[in-house]
């Protein structure tokens, strides 16, 4: 798929980004903290692990590297390091992704906007917030056993489960497949897919296979065809 606007003529009623790696560019904050994590505890991750852990919520990623350690007694506590390593690159380094800040500006105030993400809520919200870009969204939803803000109090399962997304679409008062979700990690795009959403991926375009499950593929937030579709959603509205 090239990044030629496969979806003219549609328009979405409301817009849903996943965080890491498509808002902030955490990924390397990730790294950087799945590292050290596994200096601290003396192990040398299987070669393409950083590939594997993308995308992958931090609970799930610190049992993935116990795993692949062969000390699955020691998940909870290097989960609870990932988080905590990961934290402070967070606050030293917070730095949005090309294109992000300027995407999301033209965006806000046209249509709802939400944030889908596998992160803590207090990592999501304290990141978008130093950015400048928290304002702008109206819903952020993370993983949690009982999710108050959906209205229902059920839980909401990480991607690639579609519960953070299919809550984000129902919180904008958007139907899923009236909403798009914008993503970098197959992770999320497997998340989207599943609620129901058209997808948008961001990013190094992966293999082939995987890019043609999201409906539009491009390099960044600022790419020329994403703006020029974006700019036809009025007209497409005022057409509907």
């Amino acid at each position: 798929m090239t990044d030629t606007i496969t979806l003219t003529g549609w328009s979405p009623e409301a817009v849903v980004f996943d965080c890491d790696g498509t808002l902030m560019d955490t990924e390397s904050h990730w790294q950087d903290a799945r590292s050290q994590v596994f200096r601290d505890f003396g192990i040398h991750p299987a070669p393409g692990f950083a590939e594997r852990a993308k995308g992958v919520h931090y609970i799930d990623c610190g049992r993935l590297m116990a795993q692949e350690a062969d000390k699955p007694k020691l998940a909870a506590e290097m989960t609870d390091s990932l988080l905590r390593h990961f934290m402070v690159q967070v606050a030293k380094d917070p730095v949005t992704m090309p294109g992000a800040t300027d995407f999301v500006r033209r965006l806000s105030g046209r249509l709802p906007l939400a944030v889908a993400s596998n992160c803590p809520l207090q990592v999501v919200e304290s990141s978008l917030d130093r950015a400048g870009l928290l304002v702008h969204f109206e819903h952020v939803v993370v993983p949690s056993e009982a999710n108050a803000g959906d209205g229902k109090g059920e839980p909401v399962r990480p991607k690639p489960w579609p519960d953070v997304y299919a809550t984000a679409a129902r919180l904008c008062g958007a139907a899923p497949q009236r909403s798009l979700a914008v993503e970098d990690s197959m992770t999320g795009i497997e998340s989207a897919l599943r609620a129901g959403l058209r997808v948008v991926g961001v990013g190094p375009r992966p293999r082939p296979e995987d890019a043609a499950r999201a409906d539009v593929w491009v390099p960044a937030l600022n790419a020329p065809a994403l703006s020029a579709w974006v700019e036809s959603w009025t007209a497409h509205r005022a057409r509907e």
